[in-house]
């Protein structure tokens, strides 16, 4: 083997395979925790410590900002000499710096704005209310999906009408034709629109996709399961010249057919590539062989899928735990108490995991872990960036970068309340509408021109124009232009005058996202900042790049040609928008537009550090690329998982499957799998049988207790591991024991266990308002109202209020 200056004898002999394969195409089916990210990177140090590629010439995709960044440092560590000019990054983020630089030759302006999902749905809101299309007939996201899949297909508006075939279609043609048109005003794309428009720019500008082909020698994509038929295009068509793409990924986790994944990317890559290479990683690091052997049985009931098993050197560790419980209420306490009894042992809260197939399971579980006092986040929740105020301050600072951005405008050009109502803000939407001209624009040209407005609604509207135009010229670091925005919208001072501890919380809020920023500006590396063109390398002075084939830079872009040749997106007209810098002059901090692009494309995995001692809720969709020593999976019964709607879907249920074996291995040590006899949803109570994913596992593997398991009567009370109703011999402790529900039981047979009890003490203690008082898992907060025996508790981490019932609740007061 050849020497390298990179440890490659560390890896198995799969490993070493993929690493040292480095000309033509190459598939690496890499199983659940077989360490594809330490191929991925070490293959990249390979070829640029040993085969001469320089960093600049390698493009490595990946699905989130968090394993982007997780790659970037592991590389930095590989690679002594430097990664710079090398791109790692996710399709979005690569989309947005192609964007930068020729967005212009599509029509847009280089300061364009990105929508996330709250503000394309209120924009498609708006476009329905406008083209009065009722929202209960056709809900906003059933419209909004159709949207997304049209786009990732590739189809415009006019072909979406040609080939509608129901109503609901219909009306979402409609609504995709009005939203391209509204976007491209307003200088703005939506997630969708980063990919199609990069595609866009590749076909029709071949120049411009010649320059990335050239400079592209190596490529590598991760979770190439997970790509959908834009990304699949555009990966493609980078990959044409040299022929060197890696993709790496695994069929049985692909499980985002429903957000437009296509599995048939990664089964059909060798039609693709007839002389691609193909190795199978299945030597798995992360779990234990009970847990494999579990994954391995459950999956091999797919048809749709490579052949390929997981196996491990590391022991069989604990069999699988499944438990009966009677039902969900039982299920969140049995749970909970297996989580406090792992956590008395010596496993950190950190440690464990709470899985569930849908978002409204979440409730019972929250509740009973509130009432054991265990800590807990979630993932998918209510984020700190989705709250009203923070989206407001964020709404400024995107006008402030873009006033254009309509969406934006009409967000805040009454918030705080200035006395700027509907019938105010219609008019401006009006003048804008008949002179063609951003909402902004059209409210600073009513502001000058008597007789629109009242003189009353003039002046607000004078000194919200003059503010986002005063944090536009402000000449400073980003930390200072978000204080501006802050302070002469009046957006502190308004919550500030409600003298309210909600109020007070927002407030909070405000202040941390002023952190953010300017923590931004001291160290943050953004990442599209950092996929510098070559131009950029040059100028630097990075050795090599002046010799890159590149003739330069791309000619003085042109306008778009609108050939109506099934354009996505046609060119604005003639002065539907501002032109070059819009008509708004210069922008503020030069930091800004990476901190917005930062924000938008950040998403809640990525915030997900574990720095705070609790265990995480989420869904198993949400679950996928994450591990923990100990998961507990909730609900595991027909009809909730696999979901009812794809029984009689074989592709939908082959999919439900694969979502089984993902949940499966995200677990290294312990796993336990929940189902209930009964199960109240929706208002009914159902008995479904346990889930057939269960079933498909060995008896060899795993161990079952609770109601109907063998030895118990199936009174509809759970009795743990054996006929006392204990954990197991020695433990002394039972389901409601110890320190999670009060006394501690050790019943035989059918007896019922202990129900929840009151601690008579704590419920005889006496809270009035402004109280401060301490929550085990909350943190500090203050009582602001007492209705008998519930509490109301504002909590100053959260700024969250929540109902609390004394003497249950983990709570005490502080003097």
């Amino acid at each position: 083997m050849q020497e390298s200056a990179i440890d490659i004898d560390s890896l198995n002999d799969a490993q070493r395979e993929a690493v040292l394969t480095c000309e033509g195409p190459l598939l690496v089916l890499a199983g659940a925790g077989s360490g594809k990210t330490r191929v991925l990177t070490h293959r990249i140090a390979h070829m640029v410590a040993d085969l001469g590629v320089a960093p600049w010439q390698v493009l490595a995709i990946t699905f989130t900002n968090k394993a982007a960044a997780e790659m970037r440092e592991r590389l930095g560590a590989l690679l002594p000499g430097g990664t710079r000019g090398m791109w790692v990054c996710t399709f979005h983020a690569m989309a947005v710096r192609i964007l930068r630089d020729d967005a212009e030759l599509l029509g847009y302006r280089p300061n364009f704005t990105i929508y996330d999902d709250d503000d394309s749905k209120r924009l498609v809101k708006a476009i329905m209310a406008d083209l009065d299309i009722d929202t209960k007939q056709f809900p906003v996201n059933m419209v909004r999906s159709k949207i997304s899949a049209a786009k990732n297909a590739m189809v415009d508006a006019d072909e979406m009408a040609a080939q509608a075939a129901d109503p609901a279609t219909q009306k979402a043609a409609r609504v995709y034709a009005e939203l391209q048109r509204r976007l491209m005003v307003a200088n703005a794309m939506d997630f969708d629109d980063l990919l199609v428009n990069t595609l866009l720019l590749f076909e029709r500008h071949p120049e411009v996709l010649a320059r990335y082909q050239r400079r592209f020698v190596q490529i590598s994509v991760d979770e190439y399961q997970d790509t959908n038929h834009v990304q699949y295009l555009i990966t493609k068509r980078l990959a044409e010249l040299h022929r060197n793409l890696m993709v790496v990924g695994d069929d049985d986790q692909s499980i985002y057919s429903w957000r437009g994944a296509d599995i048939q990317n990664i089964l059909d890559f060798e039609k693709d590539y007839p002389d691609a290479r193909v190795v199978k990683l299945q030597q798995n690091y992360r779990s234990t062989g009970h847990i494999l052997a579990a994954a391995n049985a459950v999956v091999a009931n797919n048809s749709h899928r490579k052949p390929k098993r997981l196996f491990t050197d590391e022991g069989d560790g604990e069999p699988i735990s499944a438990y009966q419980a009677a039902d969900e209420r039982d299920e969140g306490r049995w749970v909970a108490a297996e989580i406090e009894r792992l956590h008395a042992a010596g496993t950190p809260y950190d440690d464990m995991a709470v899985f569930y197939r849908t978002n409204a399971q979440s409730r019972i579980l929250e509740d009973m872990f509130l009432r054991a006092g265990v800590p807990y986040k979630i993932v998918g929740g209510t984020r700190f960036f989705d709250r009203a105020e923070i989206r407001d301050v964020m709404a400024y600072l995107k006008l402030v970068l873009n006033p254009a951005d309509d969406v934006s405008a009409r967000r805040v050009v009454n918030v705080p309340r200035r006395g700027i109502g509907a019938t105010s803000q219609d008019k401006i939407a009006a003048y804008a509408a008949t002179h063609g001209t951003p909402f902004f624009s059209a409210a600073q040209a009513c502001v000058a021109e008597a007789g629109l407005l009242s003189p009353k609604v003039r002046n607000a509207l004078a000194a919200w124009t003059s503010a986002v135009e005063e944090a536009r010229h402000y000449e400073g670091e980003l930390s200072r232009v978000v204080e501006l925005i802050v302070e002469r919208s009046g957006l502190v001072a308004a919550l500030e005058a409600e003298r309210t501890p909600e109020a007070e919380g927002r407030i909070e809020n405000i202040r941390e996202f002023l952190l953010i920023a300017q923590e931004f500006d001291e160290s943050h590396d953004d990442v599209v900042s950092a996929l510098e063109s070559l131009a950029e390398l040059r100028e630097a002075g990075v050795a090599g790049a002046e010799a890159a084939d590149d003739p330069g830079a791309v000619p003085a872009p042109q306008p778009v040609d609108d050939d109506g040749q099934g354009a996505l997106f046609a060119a604005p007209d003639e002065g539907a928008a501002p032109a070059a810098d819009g008509g708004f002059g210069a922008v503020a901090s030069s930091q800004l537009p990476a901190f917005m692009e930062w924000l938008a494309l950040r998403s809640d995995l990525d915030s997900l550090s574990g720095q705070t001692s609790a265990i995480t809720m989420m869904t198993i969709h949400s679950a996928k690329g994450l591990e923990f020593p100990v998961v507990f999976v909730c609900g595991m019964e027909e009809g909730l998982f696999p979901n009812l709607t794809h029984d009689s879907d074989p592709a939908r249920l082959e999919e439900e499957r694969r979502l089984a074996y993902v949940a499966i291995t995200r677990a290294r040590k312990r796993l336990y799998l929940t189902y209930a006899a009964t199960r109240r949803t929706w208002g009914a109570t159902q008995a479904n049988p346990r889930s057939r994913f269960v079933n498909e596992i060995p008896e060899s593997h795993i161990k079952v207790t609770g109601v109907g398991s063998a030895g118990f009567s199936g009174t509809g009370w759970e009795k743990r591991g054996d006929r006392r109703g204990t954990f197991g011999s020695g433990t002394g402790s039972s389901v409601y024991g110890g320190s999670v529900f009060g006394n501690q039981t050790r019943s035989s047979g059918t007896a019922r266990p202990a129900p929840v009890r009151k601690d008579p003490r704590k419920a005889a203690e006496s809270f009035e308002p402004g109280d401060r008082v301490h929550h085990k898992t909350f943190g500090s907060g203050t009582v602001v109202a007492v209705k008998g025996d519930t509490l109301e508790v504002r909590f100053a981490k959260s700024g969250q209020t929540k109902k609390l019932m004394k003497g249950f609740a983990p709570i005490v007061k502080v003097q």
